[in-house]
């Protein structure tokens, strides 16, 4: 079952997406606005959604006229759209890093950027200089009474959570040292042991590798506070954006990938340019019981992994000696040339990413896997109280076309049980950022609920917000936003208290 629901503010071409609609969400965000209020273009605000959605990205590509290389390497600004009783009120503002400031100051880049961007001078202006700039763009989160700005290399930046104020960087009332790694792509237990919490790590790199697996409190009293951690060291340099959870284990993905900091340390590349990926290699499934489990304190499991490359996981469960892990499989890691724009890239060119399940088997250590869908894909998700769980239904951004790479442009609801699915197109000239699936209160009934999504419209060069129902993907509304925010990331919803 399929079915595709066109946007009648995005007029129909039969060639296909245009270069220039995809690139032009590559801009500044020139304003920052304050609890504007946001009427629907188009349909209702449905009254049940009480929350806010949250949203981080690269919102300063460009000073003076040099350009970032790459746009993960653009200063991180967070959107806050706040949904109750059918109204909606948008809040934005670029976190005020101690980075972001000098350069607002100096109206150029003064540091190097991770993935490739330079500072004006050339090579000798950035030979030996081997600072990173924490730029806070990867994702944001509600974590008591603060939100937390990540970028997955440093400590988090934390905002208030209704101005978007920047109070400074976060030590997580200590947990963390300065600069210590904090990963932005967190996971929510819902609670498969009483209580619910946060699982995140940090990973120290090198040629053996340090994960710190940790676990704290999101509600009552000792919301935010650490509760479990533990440290394993692994062989190897371990590049790890995501995990998955269980109740019992915290499952990564050691990517087959090489390092080569020379060419960063010579002021050539980004240190992410200095990664390679070794195509004759397994990667590693790295198994971390966790300390509220069942398997707390013995020996991590480590296993070979399929070929491929991974940055994203969807979801994991346990079932009897299996742990059923579902990702997007890339052919290769995907990177951005130093000579290249990415803004002119081509789609063809680049491996497409392909959701992909492993059966790993604990105690035959056989590991089992098979494509799920054969059409281009990214951040997919779950219903959040399904994390960790067997889940029936995901939802996930994916390319129009069938097979082959290609920017996403519409969501798809995906049955991982028997294949159907819905689909939400916002082609030829929509391109969808990461879905945010918002579950109905009190409702058992997996798929009842709404998926939310930031969707950039080239027709009008600019940024609509779309509310889906989860179950069939039907539209709910679509309310055209007062900012254009550039593609990004990842966001989070935050529940009404």
């Amino acid at each position: 079952m399929s079915r595709s629901l066109e946007s009648s503010t995005i007029s129909k071409r039969p060639d296909g997406f245009e270069q220039k609609d995809w690139s032009s969400a590559y801009r500044n965000v020139e304003k920052e606005l304050s609890q504007i209020p946001l009427s629907p273009k188009r349909g209702q605000i449905p009254q049940e959604i009480c929350g806010t959605l949250f949203r981080n990205g690269p919102g300063r590509l460009e000073r003076s006229g040099q350009w970032v290389h790459h746009p993960f390497d653009g200063d991180g600004m967070v959107t806050a759209v706040r949904l109750i009783n059918g109204t909606a009120t948008l809040t934005n503002r670029f976190i005020r890093t101690k980075e972001w400031k000098e350069e607002e100051k100096a109206d150029r880049f003064l540091y190097r950027g991770v993935f490739g961007t330079q500072k004006p001078g050339g090579q000798l202006a950035n030979m030996f200089d081997l600072r990173l700039k924490n730029i806070a763009n990867t994702n944001v989160i509600q974590l008591g009474d603060q939100v937390l700005a990540l970028w997955e290399a440093a400590s988090p930046h934390a905002l208030n959570p209704v101005t978007l104020e920047t109070y400074g960087l976060s030590s997580l009332e200590g947990v963390l040292k300065p600069q210590e790694a904090f990963s932005a792509h967190p996971r929510f237990d819902p609670g498969h042991k009483g209580s619910p919490m946060m699982v995140n790590f940090g990973v120290k790199t090198g040629p053996k590798s340090t994960i710190r697996l940790m676990e704290f409190a999101t509600t009552g009293p000792s919301v935010g506070r650490l509760i479990n951690e533990r440290k394993d060291v692994f062989d190897g340099f371990a590049f790890l954006h995501d995990f998955a959870i269980t109740p019992n284990w915290a499952i990564f993905l050691q990517n087959a990938i090489s390092f080569n900091p020379l060419p960063f340390v010579l002021g050539n590349k980004g240190a992410a340019q200095c990664l390679s990926s070794e195509l004759n290699k397994n990667g590693k499934f790295l198994i971390i019981p966790r300390e509220s489990g069942t398997f707390a304190g013995q020996p991590p499991l480590i296993y070979d992994a399929p070929k491929g490359f991974v940055f994203h996981h969807l979801n994991a469960w346990e079932k009897g000696e299996e742990i059923v892990l579902d990702s997007i499989y890339y052919k290769d890691f995907p990177s951005i040339d130093p000579g290249q724009d990415f803004r002119s890239i081509d789609f063809g060119l680049l491996p497409e990413g392909l959701l992909s399940r492993c059966r790993i088997n604990i105690s035959t250590k056989e590991v089992a896997s098979s494509v799920l869908s054969n059409q281009c894909c990214e951040f997919a998700m779950v219903n959040p109280t399904k994390q960790g769980l067997e889940a029936r239904f995901s939802w996930m951004a994916t390319a129009q076309q069938k097979t082959g790479n290609a920017p996403l442009q519409a969501i798809k609801k995906l049955d991982l049980l028997n294949g159907e699915n819905y689909t939400w197109s916002a082609a030829p000239r929509g391109f969808v950022s990461e879905p945010v699936m918002i579950p109905k209160p009190d409702s058992d009934v997996e798929d009842e609920g709404w998926v939310i999504v930031l969707v950039w419209n080239g027709a009008r060069i600019g940024t609509d917000l779309v509310i889906l129902k989860a179950n069939d993907l039907s539209e709910e509304a679509l309310i055209e936003l007062p900012i254009s925010i550039p593609h990004g990331l990842h966001g989070s919803w935050a529940q009404c208290k």
